[in-house]
């Protein structure tokens, strides 16, 4: 069942802190009023995970999740057009005071911020275990190619050049491995998990798209056509670079969990 995640706003993307959606207390239900973009499976998503700011007798503003189901509150969702990941459905939501049931609160009120963080650093992992999963597509397809693609007389696996890309790509691939599974293996063991899941999140899709990119190099024209798969490969790759926290966001991240000084503030 697609589940969707409403967090980054029109305004408000790596300040997660700043959102602006608000949920207001009306005794049997909450109403909410604003506006999400980029969320995944939007538009096909049987329940959703709204992050509100909240405004009840004890909460002032705080930020606080709820469930939303579509067969039991109104809003609007829209697919957006995107270069790279198409199959994600990628939405914007709209609310204009919609009614969600007030059992739908998860969690206690205010504390929605927390959870998301931490959510969050599962999320980068899923990023980065895609990546990984997309750098070694771009491998293997590569791989293949060269072995049987011929030129000036030889198959050009054999030129030096084309060995290089190769085993450039392996590394990273096998780099990004080893860091993704690092971070799994963080979390499996309950411990927060926040620089190695950074690391592995920034480490990972910069690669990938290294590696596709080197794969497309690897076909030369070939590595174009929209009629086979590096270029799609090379397309979600890049957008592997933002979802979750940029790779500007898990610099800071990691540079506040490395030395204890935060950057955000």
């Amino acid at each position: 069942m697609p589940v969707w995640v409403g967090i980054t706003e029109p305004d408000h993307g790596s300040d997660v802190a700043s959102v602006q959606t608000r949920a207001e207390d009306k005794g049997d239900h909450w109403q909410i009023n604003g506006g999400k973009l980029w969320t995944t499976n939007g538009v096909h998503g049987r329940v959703g995970i709204l992050v509100a700011r909240t405004f009840t007798t004890g909460c002032d503003g705080d930020l606080s999740l709820f469930i939303v189901d579509p067969e039991e509150t109104d809003f609007e969702a829209s697919r957006v057009g995107t270069m790279f990941i198409k199959a994600t459905a990628t939405s914007q939501l709209a609310f204009r005071d919609a009614r969600v049931p007030k059992e739908n609160l998860l969690g206690p009120a205010g504390k929605g911020l927390k959870a998301i963080l931490t959510g969050l650093n599962y999320g980068r992992l899923n990023v980065a275990a895609g990546a990984v999963g997309a750098a070694q597509r771009s491998l293997d397809l590569s791989t293949d190619y060269v072995k049987t693609r011929k030129q000036f007389g030889n198959v050009i696996g054999r030129y030096q050049l084309v060995q290089k890309l190769i085993v450039d790509m392996t590394i990273r691939t096998e780099a990004a491995r080893a860091l993704t599974d690092r971070a799994a293996l963080a979390l499996d063991a309950g411990l927060p998990g926040r620089k190695e899941c950074s690391i592995a999140k920034l480490y990972a899709s910069e690669a990938a798209h290294e590696v596709a990119s080197m794969a497309l190099q690897a076909h030369g024209g070939l590595g174009y056509s929209t009629d086979y798969p590096v270029e799609r490969l090379f397309r979600d790759t890049r957008g592997g670079l933002i979802p979750e926290g940029t790779s500007e966001i898990q610099t800071l991240i990691i540079g506040r969990e490395v030395l204890g000084i935060s950057a955000f503030t």
